[in-house]
């Protein structure tokens, strides 16, 4: 059965992507996960999850995978898709118009480096400025959320 596109009229006719949408959107879970841990307040608290209120799971320990997770869906990246998702951190973050994301390409090729992983796993609201990027290129999340549920 052909799968009907939701797309708004009004919407961008989509950019094509070196990027799989769906990494994209792996990567902006995995940036939200690591943006919601907050410092550790008890740092052992040799208590339960219950009695805790499972507060523990965003607190920010040093063995918690989440890092370690989205370090390693950036490391994965080939670099045309790193330098595409660099590019985007910037279109989402407002430092270029959908109509530069030529320029942005350019830009992010000219910076490119072995850096990136650690730029981008260090920017807050990593997964809001992808998103928002996806949105003006085109793209959403909600199709590939749809197919998974």
């Amino acid at each position: 059965m052909a799968r009907t596109s939701r797309r708004d009229a009004s919407a961008p006719e989509p950019v094509a992507l070196a990027t799989p949408v769906e990494k994209i959107c792996y990567l902006i879970v995995k940036a939200r996960e690591f943006d919601a841990k907050v410092d550790v307040v008890e740092p052992d608290p040799g208590s339960n999850p219950t009695d805790d209120s499972d507060r523990g799971v965003l607190e920010d320990y040093p063995d918690d995978p989440t890092y370690q997770e989205l370090v390693a869906a950036l490391d994965l990246l080939n670099d045309d898709e790193r330098v595409e998702v660099l590019a985007m951190t910037w279109l989402g973050r407002g430092d270029f118009e959908a109509k530069e994301w030529a320029a942005a390409l350019a830009q992010a090729r000219s910076v490119h480096d072995l850096h990136e992983t650690g730029y981008l796993a260090g920017t807050p609201l990593l997964g809001d400025y992808l998103e928002e990027a996806l949105s003006l290129l085109g793209h959403s999340c909600e199709d590939i959320d749809r197919e998974h549920l």
